[in-house]
């Protein structure tokens, strides 16, 4: 009795592992290696070409590259607007007196006053100017 017990026990534990998925794990990508030629340049330094022509660059420079790495007054101020009002959206989010309608009228007018105040700044930023 007992040996049969195991041979039913050790069937069903083979059929139940033969009926499982087979997960293939994908190959790592390779890498590919291209060889171009150009024409004309040389290999020294061009200080003045693009940066797409220089050989020691792989990918063009980010979004910010060519600013100055100190924002303007108005980069500052507009900053102080959108924290501003990021804090008040929160608030006006998050304030359990009023009803769900009136929140999402609360944060609309005042994403439409911020953009209308960021509005300003640069309007007033560049008759100064």
């Amino acid at each position: 009795m007992k040996t049969v017990l195991i041979a039913i026990c050790a069937l069903g534990l083979t059929l139940s592992a033969s009926a499982q998925k087979v997960v293939r794990v994908a190959p790592h990508p390779r890498t590919h290696v291209s060889v171009g030629v150009g024409f004309g340049g040389g290999y020294g330094y061009y200080p003045y070409a693009p940066y797409w022509y220089n050989p020691w660059y792989a990918y063009p420079p980010g979004p910010g590259y060519y600013r100055s790495s100190r924002p303007t007054k108005l980069d500052l101020e507009i900053q102080d607007i959108n924290n501003d009002y990021k804090d008040k959206i929160w608030s006006a989010r998050h304030d359990e007196t009023l009803s769900g309608k009136q929140r999402r009228q609360a944060v609309h007018d005042l994403k439409h006053e911020r953009d209308n105040d960021i509005l300003q700044a640069k309007k007033d930023y560049y008759k100064k100017g």
